[in-house]
Parts: C-alpha cells; sequence; structure tokens
C-alpha cells in the first residue's frame, strides 16, 4: 500500500504518517497539489491519497482525472467539519476522515482500499489446482498469460501471485486496455515527455516505469491496437522503453501479467494478434474455471458477500437459507463472480427475515433469479450430450454392471466438456478414482473428451 499525504493536515501529519506506516503503508509527503501531481507523473505512484481538507480537493481530483491517475482522495481534516466535508466529498473526495486521526479509522479505510477488493475466496477443488500452479511458478520471473470469462477474478489471481513472487514489496500497478482510448494507450504505457502532444504539459512517466521493480499487469491485453503490439513486444524483449516524444530508450525491470477472456490464438488466426507477443506473454498459462464450473465456490462467496454488504451498508448479518444456496447453485452466473457478488448485495438489501431467502435472489430488473442449471444447456453439443446420457439409462437391461459404469462416466465427463474435478463432483467419486477410470479406458482404446470439448464419435 502507497500513500501520498498531501498538504500539512493542520499539525497532525507526523501522527497519521506514524499510524499508516505502523499498519503497512509507504508514505510519502507532498507540500501542494502542484507537487502532489508532479510526484504521481514522475512515477512514484500512489494506491491512495490523503490530503488537507483547506487546500482545493477539486484541483486535485480534476488534475488526477486529467492525467488518467486513478487514486482516490480521502479528504482530512480537524474534527468534524460538517460544511467543509461535505464540499470535499462534492468535489470527488471519497471520504472525509477527521484528525486527529484515529488509529483504527485509518486502519479502516487502508484496508478498504489495500485488501477487500483483492481477497481471494476459494473451497473448490477447481479453483485449488488454479491455486497451487499460482504458487509453483509465482516465485519465478515468467511472464503469465491469465484467462478465463468476464468475471472471473483474474485481476484478483494476478494480484495473488504478485503478493507471492519475490517482488511483492515492489508496485503491482494495473493497466485496463480496454478501458483507454488507442491514441491515448501508448502515453499511458510508456510516458510522454513534455510538448510530444496537444496536452502534454509536463513529462509524464508512463506504467511501464512506475511499475519499475514489481509487476505491470495488462488486463485484456486482447483490446490492444496491433500496432502497438509490436512496441510492447520490444518493450519485453529488451526490458527498455521510449517515451512519446522521447530521444533515448529508458530501462525498465518488470514482470509482466497479462488477462484476456477471449481465445488470443483464435486472435492469431484472425489476424488481430500477432502471435509472437502471445508466445511472450504466455510461458505459463493460468485458466481460471467459470463460476458454474467450481459449485464449492458459489457457497462460499455468497456466505463472504453476505457478511461482507452486511458490514458495508450496516444491516444486520443474515445467513443463507439453505433453499437460497441449492439456488444459487443451481444458476448459470454467466457474469460469474461479479454478477454473483452483484446478486448478494441486492440479497442483503431486500431480505426481511431471519435468513437470506429465495426470494431475495433477484435479477437487477427485479425478476427471479432462475432455478434451472442452465450452464448445461448453453449449446447444442452439451444438449446432445444430456440426451444421450437420458438414452443410455432407458437401455440397461442385458448390460453388464462395468459398461454401465463406462459409459455413465463418460457421458458425465460429456455432460462437463472434459472438466475432470465438476464430473467427479458429479459422480460423488475422488478426482483420483477418475483418472485411474479414464486411464482404464483410454488404454482400452475408448475415446476420452479432453479438457474443454467432447468425445468424436468412435
Amino acid at each position: 500500500m502507497r500513500l501520498l499525504i498531501v498538504g500539512g493536515l493542520q499539525g497532525q501529519i507526523g501522527l497519521a504518517t506514524k499510524i499508516a506506516m505502523e499498519r503497512g503503508a509507504k508514505v510519502s509527503h507532498a507540500t501542494s497539489i502542484e507537487q502532489a501531481l508532479a510526484t504521481l507523473r514522475g512515477g512514484a505512484g500512489a494506491d491512495l491519497v490523503f490530503c488537507d481538507v483547506t487546500l482545493e480537493i477539486g484541483e486535485l481530483v480534476r488534475g488526477l482525472s486529467a492525467e488518467r491517475i486513478c487514486t482516490p482522495v480521502v479528504a482530512c481534516g480537524i474534527g468534524t467539519d460538517t460544511r467543509r466535508a461535505v464540499d470535499a466529498i462534492r468535489a470527488g473526495a471519497k471520504e472525509y476522515l477527521p484528525l486527529p486521526a484515529d488509529p483504527e479509522l485509518i486502519a479502516a479505510v487502508l484496508a478498504a482500499v489495500a485488501d477487500e477488493s483483492h481477497q481471494l475466496v476459494h473451497e473448490d477443488e477447481a479453483m485449488s489446482a488454479v491455486l497451487a500452479l499460482a504458487d509453483q511458478v509465482a516465485g519465478s520471473e515468467a511472464s503469465i498469460l491469465i484467462t478465463g470469462e468476464s468475471g472471473t477474478g483474474k485481476e484478483v489471481l494476478a494480484r495473488y501471485v504478485h503478493r507471492k513472487s519475490s517482488r511483492a514489496e515492489k508496485p503491482f500497478i494495473s493497466v485496463n486496455c480496454a478501458a483507454i482510448p488507442e491514441n491515448l494507450l501508448e502515453s499511458e504505457l510508456f510516458g510522454h515527455e513534455k510538448g510530444a502532444f496537444t496536452g502534454a504539459i509536463a513529462r509524464r512517466i508512463g506504467k511501464f516505469e512506475e511499475a519499475n521493480g514489481g509487476t505491470l499487469l495488462l488486463d485484456e491485453i486482447s483490446e490492444m491496437d496491433f500496432r502497438l503490439q509490436a512496441k510492447l513486444l520490444r518493450a519485453i524483449q529488451e526490458r527498455e522503453i521510449d517515451r512519446v516524444g522521447g530521444t533515448k530508450p529508458v530501462k525498465v525491470d518488470i514482470r509482466i501479467i497479462a488477462t484476456s477472456n477471449r481465445d488470443l490464438a483464435d486472435a492469431v488466426r484472425h489476424g488481430t494478434f500477432r502471435e509472437d507477443l502471445l508466445y511472450r506473454l504466455n510461458v505459463v498459462n493460468l485458466r481460471l474455471p467459470a463460476l458454474r464450473e467450481r459449485p464449492k465456490d458459489i457457497r462460499a462467496l455468497s456466505q463472504h458477500f453476505a457478511r461482507k454488504y452486511a458490514e458495508v451498508n450496516g444491516v444486520p448479518f443474515r445467513p443463507l437459507a439453505g433453499a437460497t444456496e441449492r439456488l444459487l447453485a443451481g444458476h448459470a452466473w454467466k457474469g460469474n463472480v461479479r454478477e454473483l457478488e452483484n446478486t448478494i448485495h441486492r440479497a442483503v438489501l431486500l431480505a426481511t427475515g431471519a435468513e437470506i431467502a429465495p426470494e431475495a435472489i433477484r435479477l437487477p430488473d427485479g425478476s427471479l433469479v432462475s432455478t434451472a442449471p442452465a450452464f448445461a444447456l448453453q449449446n447444442a453439443s452439451v444438449q446432445s450430450a444430456v440426451s444421450n446420457a437420458a438414452a443410455t439409462t432407458r437401455g440397461l437391461i442385458g448390460r453388464t454392471v462395468a459398461d454401465v459404469e463406462r459409459d455413465l462416466i463418460l457421458d458425465t465427463l460429456d455432460h462437463c466438456l472434459g472438466n475432470r474435478t465438476h464430473a467427479a463432483n458429479i459422480l460423488g467419486i475422488s478426482i483420483r478414482t477418475l483418472r485411474n477410470k479414464l486411464r482404464e479406458y483410454s488404454d482400452a482404446g475408448v475415446p476420452v473428451a479432453a479438457h474443454g470439448e467432447q468425445r468424436m464419435a468412435g
């Protein structure tokens, strides 16, 4: 956690700094808004800004916005000056922190920024397998590509890898390649010199330099312009970048993590993504399973979000009713963890009884969440697998138990599109037993579905 304190905080700056550092923050200071902006432009970076409420909060917020620096601002002032607190919030501050500083309140503010939004909650074996691989490669310098559907928690996993790496004490910098216009992304990544283009009023250090010594996350890398991909490839290969308008290269020492919710190999085939860049990024691939592929996590995350949003909204904590847990387990969750979080947040606000009942589980339009396991009926191939399984159960007479067991296992694996962990959960057997059975069938020449596929007709 990097904290930038702006202004003198009416003589309380020393105490605020001491408390923040005791809570693990790395603190830097700026005497004015101009100096604060210059510090951030210069690449020092900050995860949070405490700003003296007597300064022009609006000027700081507008300056950060103009520089596309996404750092939350907390206004600080002596006592509970209601007028100034309201003005600061209206100007764009996220919170108002009264001084003298209360250690627990500062700790809560730091935790809200540093930890709460990046917690990794899991119980399912499918997620455990991903984290085991992440643990194995975190200490290396290898580039990592994290893939998975939208909302599965790719940035959360990237932060987990950073925390487990030898660079954990250095910056973790994230760039959303899909959210920044193409004509600005180069400057955002590599920085620019004063006068390099209209609006470049001062030298600006880019994300590569800001992440120096640490980790740079390139979120949704598939959305990057093809022309810029060549410059990114050079930066990764040479470990140096060229600022826009610069005259000499700048050396950088970073670890690259990239994420994508698209098939980059398919993008290569369509000519929208460079194959050589994919090879550079995809040294290790961490595929995050969709939430529907890790049913135990639905329950664990639901309980976590129920407790979290009860506390955030100041309402009593209500556990999930058994019927509610079954309803959540049967839903498709096309938006994955993000959709589940929003649904539980709504449920916390709508619930009225001692528990969160199924009636509180609603979609944004107010309709009830479907109880049908929609993920099992998403495409024709899966529907075909379900039909085949039903036909099998109607023709059991005259067949051996071993034959029936084999067909049940293989049809269930087809139903799960090759996901061994999910198939084992449905069958009620251990993953080791399932793998042994599949090895036995494969050795006998029986086709077995690969991950993400179904068996070819034999």
